[in-house]
């Protein structure tokens, strides 16, 4: 993360709105100069509000049917289940537009979990059209980051996974135990335009640590997302401790 890229907002609401006009540019930008748009989605409560936004405000500027939605990670149950991300993005956004099926590429979550996290690694090989050994560049790309540290399902005790040579891998919650399919380190870094939204006082120690590399930074995955092309960081007021 870079401090520079900073972008501080009221609340979250007020983030989640900022974050829907900067990606609904980016997707007009986009929709001029390619007709396939790969996007990768974080489930949580800004997320929640943006694909709200998407869904409602928004819904009549997107070109839809060049959308294709891929998910940054997703927790190994099924998709009706309140914990999919899948699922709460299916009810927020993908059910109110005009967005064809065939476009949303997501977790089995009810499947064995390794063979899930080979099948999703397929899929994304095949709709980049990549080799084994090259990594694919999704257009928009968007994180959030846990009281923890972690980001993506990239949790304190498995660093490990931010520099996997896989596409997918799966992680373990560290206090539930609970399985999740996530892209790994490399993916991240390797997307065009990556975001982190985070939101709440409960980050507020964290966030800090590792924007001034405070000791022991780097031991929060959060700190280890280098782009090429820096993060934007969409925050807001209590993320930053600011009144």
């Amino acid at each position: 993360m870079d401090a520079n890229q900073l972008r501080t907002y009221e609340d979250n609401p007020a983030v989640a709105k900022a974050f829907a006009e900067e990606m609904v540019q980016q997707i007009e930008e986009l929709t001029k100069i390619q007709d396939r748009i790969s996007i990768a989605v974080s489930g949580g409560s800004t997320p929640k509000l943006l694909f709200e936004l998407l869904g409602k405000e928004y819904r009549e500027r997107i070109d839809w049917g060049k959308l294709h939605f891929f998910w940054v990670d997703d927790r190994c149950v099924p998709a009706d289940s309140p914990e999919s991300n899948y699922g709460q993005t299916k009810s927020l956004l993908f059910d109110h537009v005009d967005l064809p099926e065939k476009n949303i590429f997501w977790v089995q979550g009810e499947k064995d979990p390794a063979q899930e996290s080979q099948r999703y690694e397929s899929l994304i090989r095949e709709w980049f059209q990549i080799a084994e050994t090259e990594l694919p560049e999704f257009d928009l790309l968007f994180l959030g980051m846990g009281t923890d540290g972690h980001t993506a399902s990239i949790f304190p005790h498995e660093m490990e996974l931010l520099n996997s040579n896989r596409l997918c891998e799966v992680a373990t919650h560290p206090e539930t135990g609970q399985k999740r399919i996530t892209l790994t380190g490399p993916v991240i870094n390797a997307a065009a335009k990556v975001y982190f939204l985070i939101t709440g006082s409960s980050k507020k120690e964290i966030l800090d640590q590792i924007l001034n590399q405070k000791d022991g930074f780097l031991s929060y995955p959060a700190a280890h997302i280098h782009p090429s092309l820096p993060a934007k960081i969409y925050t807001d007021k209590a993320a930053v401790g600011v009144s």
